[in-house]
């Protein structure tokens, strides 16, 4: 009987230093695993590149990596805009399915470069990846604007005489 409940006892204990284990893994300790083993991970030509979500470089290292981090920032097209979306801290970093806060941005280029400072340099969130939000929102604003200088013909009806 004593054994009996000890051996619950471990199996429960187990499972909770499991779960603890799973959320007080550092940074550094993913970054270890996930540095040369990745499904988003590209080698070509010597380099090593990244398309795993939050990467705002597409450069495998620690500090673009969105999958290491506690805070990543992600900038991309989106339906109706540029979508940037961030890492959730706090006690929502716990439940995956609102742990990714994404802001919808339809304005203007100047507004939308606003609300991305907002939310990295004025919020101490990430502020060392502002200037490469920045060229990231330029890259995905040039993409989504329409290709000046086409212009679609119209399609002339024919007289009848």
């Amino acid at each position: 009987s004593r054994s009996r409940r000890s051996t619950i006892f471990f199996r429960v204990l187990w499972r909770q230093l499991s779960v603890e284990v799973s959320f007080k893994m550092s940074s550094e300790l993913v970054w270890a695993i996930i540095r040369n083993n990745s499904s988003y991970l590209v080698k070509r030509d010597g380099l090593q590149f990244s398309r795993e979500p939050g990467n705002l470089m597409n450069i495998n290292s620690f500090k673009y990596s969105g999958l290491a981090n506690k805070k990543a920032i992600g900038v991309s097209a989106g339906e109706g805009g540029v979508v940037l979306s961030l890492k959730a801290k706090g006690s929502r970093a716990r439940k995956p399915a609102k742990a990714n806060t994404k802001i919808l941005l339809k304005k203007d280029f100047r507004r939308n470069a606003k609300v991305i400072i907002a939310n990295t340099d004025g919020n101490h969130y990430r502020a060392d990846l502002k200037a490469a939000a920045l060229a990231r929102l330029s890259a995905v604003s040039k993409s989504l604007k329409p290709k000046a200088g086409i212009k679609k013909s119209k399609a002339k009806k024919s007289a009848k005489k």
